[in-house]
């Protein structure tokens, strides 16, 4: 459960968190003074603090300070009467996350709370955490792909390069964002995420870049930008193949000199950040397109991290599938134990265009349905239990000339998942060819396939082979048990 310190001395103020957030949300830690606030925050490791500047012991800033001191990564948001804003904007400089002017609005005061404690959730909710360690969103699985891009990752992160991460929606960009930035030099500084797709164009300008107060209408103070306000951390953009022409060009100039200007102002900003981008989009072609600048493309992808589907990883899925019942369990309280295996089988059959997000959502719904405690296939979504269409293997026998001919004829089609098709139809004619020599025995072929016996029985339900209905050479029947 989340938490929030809010140190103020005014008791309209901190019954007005209160008020906003404790009970299902979380609960509220309050201090009327610096003192006992730097105790609470000392004893109790809030997830965010609420900070006034005008304490009766000392002076907030130099409870922010010190807070800084403990941990430099815990969201300080700055509360401030109309006549201290020039000392909040500084604050703001030195690493604060937000300020608010009392009298406080509510509205406003609820979309900062929440902004707060995600950026506390995306600095401190570890990413790459060993199997047993369930306690937090985390990269999952042990599939050679993901073993790969964990080996990028571990490459990567402590280089202090910007890095392209490229992927479909729902398939973990943001995990691997995070994993870059916890295994980084820079892991003791801030990291904040923007949505490029979620900000319209004048708003993202001003967030990135801050601007000055009277620039534009609704202008009533001048606002640090992220850029300024991340100095020594770490920007991660997500959807950067959304943002504008504009705003591109000045993105390139901060890459290049690590300089800007606020919005309305010709004083020039010195920042220094590592840039995270991730899209789920094809940005080569958006520069071919010109809806993206080449430039800044090179730029961003100094090193590029690709995530795979969850499809190309379906060896993954039930260790994701126990992993998402283990977490909901404790947060929604439930008691289930084990999978059933035809549910197991199901989750494996699916083509899963949604990705993780979508069997993350699917494991929930179905145990919200469920009374435990074992989860069972008719409690999945209807979605989830249709297996997707197997690809055809190449006509004549999987030939060089048969599998050149299945490429030609999908580059031809433009099919948007060529990759997938081809390997499996090769995975087809080649697991079938095998099972033939082996008359069956799924042992001894996963030795010569170079695979573990479960990993071979995975792909061969996911292909829909059924080692009963393999041609063999011999009358006798397979020594094996089906795997279908």
């Amino acid at each position: 459960m989340a938490s929030l310190l809010i140190i103020d001395d005014e008791k309209h103020v901190r019954y007005s968190f209160r008020k906003i957030f404790e009970g299902d949300k979380g609960r509220v830690l309050a201090a009327a003074t610096g003192a006992e606030g730097m105790r609470l925050f000392e004893e109790q490791r809030p997830d965010a603090v609420f900070l006034d500047l005008q304490l009766p012991d000392c002076r907030g800033l130099e409870v922010f300070k010190r807070i800084q001191e403990v941990d430099p990564k815990r969201p300080v948001v700055i509360i401030t009467a109309h006549g201290t804003t020039d000392t909040a904007i500084e604050a703001m400089k030195a690493g604060a996350f937000d300020y608010l002017l009392k009298p406080l609005d509510l509205e406003r005061l609820s979309q900062v709370i929440d902004r707060a404690l995600e950026a506390s959730r995306l600095m401190t909710a570890p990413a790459m955490l060993p199997l047993e360690d369930e306690r937090a969103d985390r990269i999952v699985g042990h599939s050679p792909v993901i073993q790969e891009m964990c080996k990028v990752i571990g490459r990567t992160a402590p280089q202090d390069v910007n890095v392209l991460i490229l992927g479909e929606s729902g398939a973990g960009k943001e995990l691997v964002a995070r994993a870059l930035y916890q295994h980084s030099q820079r892991a003791e500084r801030p990291f904040l995420a923007i949505n490029c797709a979620a900000i319209p164009e004048a708003l993202l300008e001003s967030e990135l870049f801050g601007h000055e107060r009277g620039a534009f209408t609704g202008a009533d103070r001048r606002r640090i930008g992220k850029f300024e306000q991340c100095s020594g951390g770490t920007l991660f953009f997500d959807e950067i193949g959304d943002m504008a022409p504009g705003l591109q060009a000045k993105m390139l100039r901060v890459l290049q000199e690590q300089r800007f200007e606020r919005v309305g102002s010709n004083e020039t900003v010195q920042t220094q950040v590592r840039v995270l981008a991730a899209t789920n989009q094809e940005l080569d072609r958006l520069v071919d397109e010109g809806r993206f600048r080449k430039d800044l493309y090179y730029r961003l992808k100094v090193v590029t991290v690709q995530v795979p589907p969850l499809r190309e990883r379906r060896e993954d899925v039930a260790e994701l599938a126990h992993y998402f019942l283990y977490r909901f369990n404790r947060e929604l309280g439930l008691d289930f134990r084990a999978f059933a295996p035809e549910t197991i089988e199901a989750l494996e059959r699916h083509d899963w265009p949604g990705n993780v997000r979508e069997l993350q959502g699917v494991i929930k719904q179905a145990m919200l349905r469920g009374a435990g405690p074992v989860l069972l296939p008719d409690l999945l979504p209807v979605a989830a239990t249709r297996a997707r269409p197997a690809p055809e293997a190449p006509a004549t026998g999987g030939g060089a000339a048969d599998l050149d001919g299945l490429i030609e004829a999908l580059v031809q089609a433009e099919s948007p998942e060529l990759y997938r098709q081809v390997t499996e139809a090769v995975d087809r004619v080649l697991f079938t060819r095998v099972l033939r020599q082996t008359r069956g025995r799924l042992a001894r072929a996963a030795e010569l396939l170079g695979l573990h016996r479960a990993t071979l029985r995975h792909k061969l339900r996911s292909l829909g082979i059924s080692t009963s209905k393999v041609v063999i050479d011999e009358a006798e029947p397979p020594p094996d048990e089906p795997t279908t």
